[in-house]
C-alpha cells in the first residue's frame, strides 16, 4: 500500500516537472519570437504628389550583435517586397563596438545596392564613426547629413532630406537647412524623432527610427511598457495627457512622421509585442 502511494507521488512529481520544462520551452519560445524574428510591417498612405505607386523599405536601429538577425534575412525580407528605395536611419551598429560588427550594416548596405536598390542613409547616435561613414559611401549608399537629392521614381519626383542630429537644441529650424519643393514628395529622413519641430518644418513624409518602439508593449493597444524619452511607466494608461510618440504615425498639418521600432535588441532582448521589423510602406496616387 505504501509502496503505491510512493509510486503516485512520484508520477506526480515527475508530471509537475515535466510541466514545468513545458512551460519554460513555450516561454523561451515566445521570447525568441519577439526578439529574433523579423516581420514585414506593410503600411501605405496617399497624395496627390505622386503619380503611381511609390514602395519604400525603412530599415533602422540593427545594433549588430554576432547572434541576432542576420544580413541574409534582411535582405531576402526586403527583396520579397521589391521595394522602389530602400531608407536606412542609424544606429546599425552600436557604440564602442568591434570592426567586425561595424562591417555588418555595411556589408547589409552592399548586399542591398548590389541587388539593385538605391539606399539612402541617415546615422543615429551610434553609428558615427568616420571611417563607417565612408564605407557605407564606397558600399553605395547615398548618406545624407544635411544633404539632400531630388530623384524620379515611377514619373513622380521624390525630394530627399537628411539629418544627423543626435540633440535638437531650442533653437532648431529645419526651415534654416532646407526648403520644401511643391512640385516633388517631400521626405525627411531623421533618426531621432522631434515631433513638434518636425510638424513645423511640414515634410510630406518624416521617417525616423531610435525608438525601437518602445521594446515592450502592452497588448490590445496599451502603449509601450516604458517611454524613454519621458522616464515614464506605462505611459498611455497612467499619463493620458502626455504625447507619446514611440512607434506608427503621428500625423502633422501637411503630412506625418512614422517612427519604425528597427530591428536590434539593444540595449537587451526585452522586446515583447513589439517584432523586429522591416517597414513596406506604399504612397499611392490619391483619388
Amino acid at each position: 500500500m505504501a509502496e503505491n502511494k510512493q509510486k503516485k507521488a512520484s508520477a506526480k512529481k515527475a508530471e509537475k516537472k515535466s510541466h514545468l520544462w513545458l512551460w519554460i520551452l513555450i516561454l523561451l519560445g515566445i521570447w525568441w519570437l519577439n526578439n529574433f524574428t523579423l516581420k514585414n510591417t506593410e503600411t501605405s498612405i496617399t497624395s496627390e504628389k505622386v503619380s503611381s505607386k511609390v514602395r519604400f523599405a525603412v530599415i533602422s536601429d540593427q545594433h549588430a550583435t554576432k547572434h541576432g538577425i542576420k544580413n541574409d534575412t534582411i535582405v531576402q525580407s526586403i527583396k520579397d517586397a521589391s521595394p522602389d528605395i530602400v531608407f536606412m536611419l542609424g544606429d546599425m551598429y552600436t557604440r564602442k563596438s568591434e570592426w567586425e560588427l561595424i562591417q555588418k550594416p555595411i556589408d547589409l548596405t552592399r548586399d542591398l545596392v548590389s541587388a539593385g536598390y538605391p539606399v539612402y542613409c541617415v546615422t543615429g547616435e551610434h553609428d558615427t564613426d568616420e571611417r563607417y561613414i565612408s564605407e557605407l559611401g564606397k558600399a553605395g549608399a547615398h548618406v545624407l547629413s544635411y544633404d539632400e537629392e531630388t530623384v524620379d521614381v515611377n514619373g513622380s519626383r521624390l525630394h530627399i532630406m537628411g539629418i544627423d542630429n543626435v540633440y535638437y537644441s531650442p533653437t532648431f529650424d529645419l526651415n534654416t537647412a532646407f526648403s520644401l519643393d511643391d512640385s516633388s514628395y517631400n521626405i525627411l529622413l531623421a533618426h531621432i524623432p522631434n515631433y513638434e519641430k518636425f510638424a513645423e518644418f511640414g515634410a510630406d513624409l518624416t521617417l525616423c527610427g531610435d525608438t525601437h518602439g518602445e521594446m515592450a508593449q502592452l497588448p490590445f493597444g496599451g502603449g509601450p511598457l516604458y517611454c524613454s524619452d519621458k522616464k515614464l511607466w506605462l505611459p498611455k494608461l497612467l499619463h493620458k495627457k502626455e504625447k507619446i510618440y514611440d512607434k506608427g504615425f503621428f500625423d502633422y498639418e501637411g503630412g506625418t512622421m512614422f517612427i519604425t521600432s528597427g530591428i536590434g535588441v539593444y540595449p537587451a532582448p526585452v522586446r515583447f509585442n513589439n517584432r523586429p521589423e522591416v517597414v513596406i510602406m506604399d504612397i499611392r496616387p490619391k483619388g
